[in-house]
């Protein structure tokens, strides 16, 4: 994707929205971008910034729905585990738009709203006791898009949107495994990406979580 945008890691500068502990944070910072890592909770800042490993990141606290950062200052916005859990989908689009400079690119993972994905997020991951690991009302029904959904929205923001491709569990017990150990305390976050093999399927209709990009019109 970087080369069809003519976007090199190095000299570009990056933001992640609802970076959390700084995993994606940290990964473009080690292929060579300038990272600013956003996040609304202090806590999950403060977290990051001891796990940051000399890599020299800006850590800020601050809502995807308003970003205290200048117009057209990144090359590249992604956008980690935030489009499923805001209520103000428009305002967190409008304020990535706003960050970019124009050309550059918005990249996104999120959940579709399918039964599958209902079953998972809304049941397994806050509501079963066995394999609950986040909090009761961070997932609603109606706060999962579609990607012909999200599509519209990255156009009323002024970014096309480019390819989506589906995200998903190579095998989907390895998941429930790393879902079980996540839910006991004995695996970490640093550690389920490496024990889950989730895969990249271009094309097709995402049953559950889907990546893609668009690109700012400036």
């Amino acid at each position: 994707m970087l080369s069809e945008l003519g976007l090199a890691a190095a000299g570009s500068r990056a933001l992640v929205v609802g970076s959390g502990r700084g995993l994606p944070a940290r990964g473009l910072a080690r292929l060579g971008f300038e990272v600013v890592a956003a996040d609304p909770s202090p806590a999950a800042t403060a977290l990051a910034q001891d796990a940051d490993d000399g890599l020299g990141l800006t850590y800020v606290t601050s809502p995807a729905e308003q970003l205290a950062l200048p117009d057209g200052s990144f090359d590249l916005v992604h956008c980690a585990d935030t489009l499923e859990i805001t209520e103000r989908p428009d305002a967190v689009l409008a304020e990535a738009a706003r960050v970019l400079r124009p050309g550059g690119a918005f990249v996104y993972d999120t959940v579709n709203r399918t039964p599958v994905a209902r079953l998972i997020y809304l049941g397994a991951f806050q509501a079963f006791p066995g394999t609950r690991i986040m909090p009761r009302g961070r997932y609603a029904a109606d706060r999962l898009r579609r990607p012909e959904e999200l599509a519209r929205a990255l156009d009323r923001a002024g970014l096309s949107a480019q390819d989506v491709s589906s995200f998903k569990p190579r095998d989907v017990r390895s998941l429930v495994r790393a879902t079980r150990g996540r839910r006991r305390g004995t695996l970490t976050d640093e550690q389920l990406p490496d024990l889950v093999h989730m895969v990249l399927v271009p094309g097709g209709s995402p049953v559950v979580t889907y990546l893609g990009y668009a690109v700012h019109r400036g």
